[in-house]
């Protein structure tokens, strides 16, 4: 009867919960894929968000067939499209340009999007911002810093931006 109760819970949570893209260069190195995507993962999950993380949902696509790259692209847009939400990892100076189609995509379509840096290089044109200002253009004029993320901590917290749009 328990275990009935939990996987009934476990089933109505998993229907409830949000979706977020990962927009994360992170999955191009194994390094990275290994050690940093997954808690990202879980700092999200932990929020009780559905992640959808693009370098495991195209994980078995063959590169060594024609078209895959094409197919590949057509799956990311489509998640962005489909996705409650997205979560982008802009390090880097620049961030990297497929990271900042996802997010352009994600403000074009309405959608909410967190941004999470922790390089301290500036990469920017105003000082406003630490990044190119169109990266901004989606986030709200006062207190985007809200939106903006520097530790996994910050992300697990229930009372940020990120955690209230999660239970909302």
């Amino acid at each position: 009867m328990l275990q009935g109760l939990k996987i009934e819970n476990s089933l109505r949570l998993f229907m409830t919960s949000k979706t977020i893209y990962l927009a994360s260069p992170y999955g191009f190195s194994a390094q990275c894929k290994r050690l940093l995507l997954p808690e990202f993962v879980a700092a999200l999950s932990h929020l009780g968000l559905l992640v959808w993380e693009p370098f495991e949902r195209n994980g078995n696509v063959d590169t060594t067939q024609p078209g895959w790259a094409y197919r590949v692209a057509q799956q990311c847009m489509q998640d962005v499209r489909d996705a409650d939400g997205v979560f982008a990892i802009v390090n880097g100076t620049p961030p990297d340009e497929g990271v900042m189609v996802e997010v352009g995509a994600a403000y074009a379509l309405n959608k909410p999007v967190f941004l999470f840096r922790d390089d301290f290089r500036r990469c920017t044109d105003s000082e406003q911002y630490p990044l190119n200002l169109m990266l901004f253009a989606g986030l709200p004029e006062s207190n985007w810093e809200e939106m903006v993320y520097d530790s996994i901590d910050s992300i697990r917290d229930l009372g940020s931006a990120l955690g209230q749009w999660a239970q909302s």
